[in-house]
């Protein structure tokens, strides 16, 4: 895994991020075993306690469950792996359309643009 840690905000927060990315997408599979806090601090260059707070906020939000014998594990709750896909892509289409209007493009010419581009890539 590739982690991408700025200093513009705190790195639990990063992490508990770029964490949830890996379940919505299935890098981590539902029900799958989430790899110990000392792996993935050391995978990421940041302190097991840093990484044990990221997990356990992922904890708090039902993303990651504890097993007393078999350690962390995803969710098997799919609609809420679901639920929780849909907001991050919700969040990131409100972004950009945002950022389109700020370059001065109304929502209707955003659409046209995406469509284009949509029917450039078919023919890649």
């Amino acid at each position: 895994m590739i982690w991408k840690l700025t200093d513009d905000r705190p790195i639990w927060i990063q992490l508990t991020e770029q964490l949830t990315l890996h379940i919505v997408s299935g890098i981590y599979a539902p029900g799958a075993a989430v790899p110990t806090v000392r792996a993935l601090a050391a995978e990421a260059g940041v302190n097991p306690n840093t990484m044990q707070r990221a997990l356990a906020d992922l904890e708090t939000k039902g993303l990651v469950e504890t097993r007393r014998t078999a350690g962390r594990m995803v969710t098997e709750d799919l609609s809420l792996i679901h639920d929780v896909r849909q907001k991050l892509a919700y969040s990131r289409m409100e972004e950009f359309l945002a950022s389109m209007r700020a370059l001065g493009y109304t929502d209707q010419q955003t659409y046209e643009l995406l469509a284009e581009q949509n029917k450039k890539e078919e023919y890649v």
